[in-house]
């Protein structure tokens, strides 16, 4: 059983704020608690809705894509409950991180979590086992965080099922991102939030929202009218959304779609992101600047794509990713 609670009633009807309560004793508080921020808003029956940000805490359009939602937001706006989760590993969203500054923990790593373990195991086994079953659908807005930066995307895994796969598409349509992807084999495997809202029954979708660190206009704007249009189109929103959005619906496949640093250096970009190029085209040159009269390594991509995701800091390290490239979906 977990040790985390919400101090708000999440099925009650009407719009209350609070705190998930994760327990966390240290020096400081000996018997202090790490405060969640929860959102719940519930007018009648309808659908049953999760949208969560922040599970990587440097990543921030969706963060404040939902706290724009959240003020905006009241119950006789909805159709449905609306529970929103707008910093989901509040350690690392406060330390501006990737992964937690309390024990380096990388949510979206760290499902299905672990009752008795570190704070992220921890905040990870409420949220798939106390939090997610009895939601019809999930949300998790993701971007680049610090170290890439995308087109504005928004993504599923592919499912073998065509009637669960024809849902997520329309889904992904809704949502309205300049680019929309499937991915046949995500990163992070069974060990990310939408693989918890699969193994409870929930039908999921996340985005890639620009990235580098920083928030842009377009890519806000790109959070929050795709927000109210997916909410809108499975039934919750009730009322004016922004204007439909086309897609361009790709997918990802295997490591061809990636490039990766073959050496630690410095990282020289070859192509911008949003480029359309060819298998065997130059990517990137990898430099040697602590020994700067050695040749760069030249590094070409593997195949024909779109340049969907670019990696931000100059500075790399072997393993690093450097590109990662989409395909059209035909027909």
């Amino acid at each position: 059983m977990s040790r985390l609670s919400a101090d708000i009633d999440l099925t009650a009807d009407g719009k209350a704020t609070g705190f998930v309560r994760v327990p966390h004793s240290v020096h400081r508080s000996a018997y202090g608690w790490i405060p969640i921020p929860i959102v719940r808003l519930k007018n009648g029956d309808g659908p049953s809705v999760l949208m969560q940000a922040g599970n990587h805490g440097d990543e921030w359009e969706g963060q404040i894509g939902l706290g724009n939602l959240i003020r905006s937001l009241e119950p006789k706006d909805i159709r449905g409950r609306l529970v929103i989760l707008p910093s989901a590993n509040f350690p690392a969203a406060m330390a501006g991180q990737r992964t937690s500054p309390i024990d380096d923990g990388n949510l979206n790593r760290s499902f299905p979590g672990d009752a008795e373990g570190t704070i992220t195991q921890q905040i990870a086994y409420w949220i798939e086992h106390a939090l997610l079953p009895g939601f019809d659908y999930s949300f998790d807005f993701h971007s680049g965080g610090s170290s890439l930066t995308y087109i504005p995307s928004a993504l599923a895994p592919r499912h073998a099922d065509p009637e669960r796969m024809q849902k997520v598409v329309g889904l992904l349509k809704a949502f309205g991102a300049p680019v929309s992807y499937i991915a046949a084999a995500p990163q992070g495997g069974g060990r990310t939030f939408t693989s918890a809202s699969y193994r409870q029954g929930v039908m999921s979708m996340g985005t890639e929202l620009g990235g580098g660190g920083l928030v842009t206009p377009a890519s806000l704007k790109v959070a929050q009218d795709g927000m109210r249009r997916v909410l809108a189109h499975i039934g919750l929103l009730q009322g004016p959304v922004p204007a439909p959005s086309p897609t361009r619906l790709t997918e990802i496949g295997g490591d061809d779609y990636y490039v990766y640093a073959s050496d630690g250096g410095l990282f020289e970009p070859l192509v911008d992101l949003g480029a359309e190029v060819k298998a065997g085209q130059p990517a990137a040159r990898i430099h040697f600047h602590h020994t700067p009269w050695r040749e760069p390594e030249l590094l070409p991509f593997k195949r024909d794509g779109l340049v969907l995701c670019k990696r931000v800091p100059a500075r790399c390290e072997r393993g690093d990713c450097l590109f990662h490239l989409a395909t059209d979906i035909a027909g």
